[in-house]
């Protein structure tokens, strides 16, 4: 077992591994983290790191994906270059994602949990080990092609194929000159050993010579071997670039693909919206005619029902014109036969009272004769002078029975009866002490068929001036009955009248002394006081 202290030089027992922790940081918004100067540019550089490694995950994906070969760019950033062993498939990346689950980063949060979520798609192909064997990369196949060129050449030229280089080689031997005698029998022989000498140097010109052709012919090989695998190479780069091109076009097409399927689909929800709003449509129009028609009919009837209304507010304004000068005149006549009675009473007063006078005047001249005068004192007035001037009593009047209903109703008692209030909006409010207040009551400014249908009473309230000039509130109430129609009419039972009259108004009985001369003697009184009193007698 290796203890550490002598360098191993045994591959077999030596295993590299590395280990990278990166930290991929969070966000880096200028913004948020309100860096300034040098730290913006390194934030920057985070952000440029972070891009890099997305896009690299986003080859890989479409490789796994599409079949493509696209070269990974890890060498635009050290952080990916971090991950080259992961991107060349002898690897493995476990990623730990940290999200803040405030409202706020949302955003954010989702964008991490995608990237996170594509990086687990991923999955990198594990490449074939192959020995190097101490070569240089590619000498191999460098050397494997210069054989497979060599024998096409050698065929074309009707040369040896596929033997061993012995054979190749024995042919060119034997076209140099055989080599002499080189037997010395005597030592002092000077002519075997020049004669070798010149057979030497004559092979080696002419192993120098064809070594010089070989190398012309090697060089040419190698010039034209170089061409070819320049010419191999371009031509590798552009069937690279044409399947690239084709990938991407194959690419784009499903993704046309996959865009034509769903905007068939979308079309085809919209067909049936368009379907169904159609219907829609269809129903409302028929709504709609059916609901003009209804419209139509009852436009017809209220017309029909506003000329009645109108027929009927003319025949009974004429009724209430031809009332009031009826009860004019009934009025005036009453006024001018009371006019008359009154005249008639003053006069026979008249007459009594100077009959009176007279009989007064003459008992006086019959009695005592005046007492001498004395002198003369302030006079007391007496008490019936004192007394104002007693009014001509009016007639009292006439006893009064207790108001008696003649009409009869339901009782309130009998099912909780509904009431609909009439109060028209130009009404004025007198502010009595006494108002109506009616429970269970529907208020409306103008009555309607469907008010009247829910309810069993109908009050009226009218107002008009009365005659001494001030207003007078009437109720005016009335049963609601059905019709056989099936509609509803007001049959008027009672009137109820509220009215306002001043604590400090004027009397209207007329004064005993107003048809009397006006005079300043006090004997006027006393003729008052005597006749009060004879009438008393």
């Amino acid at each position: 077992m290796p203890t550490g202290d002598n360098v191993l030089q045994d591959k077999s027992q030596v295993a590299v591994s590395q280990l990278c922790l990166v930290d991929l940081a969070g966000s880096e918004r200028t913004g948020r983290t309100g860096a300034e100067g040098t730290r913006i540019r390194e934030a920057g550089n985070i952000n440029q790191s972070l891009l890099t490694l997305r896009t690299c995950i986003e080859v890989l994906r479409e490789n796994q994906k599409y079949g493509t070969s696209r070269m990974v760019p890890y060498r635009d950033s050290k952080l990916t270059h971090l991950f080259k062993n992961y991107f060349d498939g002898e690897g493995k990346v476990r990623m730990v994602v940290c999200v803040n689950p405030k409202a706020e980063d949302y955003e954010e949060t989702l964008l991490v949990m995608r990237f996170a979520e594509m990086t687990q798609e991923v999955e990198v192909a594990r490449p074939v080990d192959r020995p190097i064997c101490g070569f240089t990369p590619g000498r191999r196949h460098r050397n494997q092609a210069f054989k497979e060129e060599l024998s096409r050449r050698l065929e074309e030229r009707g040369g040896p194929v596929d033997k061993d280089v012995a054979s190749a080689i024995r042919p060119l031997l034997q076209n140099l000159p055989p080599l002499p005698s080189c037997e010395l029998t005597d030592p002092r022989d000077d002519v075997t050993l020049p004669r070798l000498i010149e057979a030497l140097q004559h092979r080696h010109r002419i192993r120098q010579t064809m070594f010089d052709e070989y190398s012309r012919a090697a060089n040419t090989l190698k010039s034209m071997l170089q061409q070819l695998d320049s010419n191999q190479a371009a031509t590798e780069n552009a069937v690279q670039e044409h399947n690239d091109k084709l990938s991407e076009k194959d690419r784009i097409i499903q993704n046309n693909k996959s865009e034509i399927e769903r905007l068939e689909k979308r079309t085809k929800m919209y067909e049936h919206k368009i379907d169904i709003l159609q219907k829609t449509t269809k129903i409302y129009e028929d709504d709609k005619r059916s609901m003009q028609s209804e419209l139509e009919t009852r436009a017809q009837r209220l017309q029909r029902e506003l000329s009645d209304k109108r027929r009927m507010e003319q025949r009974l304004h004429g009724a209430v014109t031809d009332t009031h000068l009826k009860w004019e005149k009934e009025c005036g006549r009453r006024v001018n036969v009371m006019q008359m009675e009154m005249q008639n009473k003053l006069l026979v007063k008249d007459e009594k009272l100077k009959q009176l006078k007279a009989i007064v005047t003459e008992s006086k001249t019959r009695g005592r004769p005046d007492p001498p005068p004395r002198q003369t004192q302030p006079t007391r007035p007496s008490r019936e002078e004192r007394l104002p001037a007693k009014r001509s009593a009016s007639p009292s009047p006439a006893p009064t029975s207790t108001p008696v209903r003649l009409l009869h109703r339901r009782s309130r008692s009998a099912g909780g009866e509904k009431w609909v209030d009439h109060k028209p909006s130009f009404n004025m409010d007198l502010g009595t002490v006494l108002q109506p207040v009616i429970p269970n009551a529907i208020h409306v400014s103008a009555p309607n068929e469907k008010v009247l249908s829910k309810c069993d009473r109908y009050v009226l309230t009218h107002q008009e001036v009365a005659s001494d000039g001030e207003i007078a509130t009437k109720l005016i109430k009335g049963d609601v009955i059905r019709t056989r129609g099936g509609g509803q009419a007001v049959q008027f039972t009672d009137i109820e009248t509220l009215k306002q009259e001043l604590a400090t108004a004027p009397s209207r009985k007329r004064k005993s002394s107003e048809n009397k001369p006006a005079s300043g003697d006090q004997t006027d009184g006393s003729w008052t006081d005597v006749e009060t009193r004879v009438k008393g007698c």
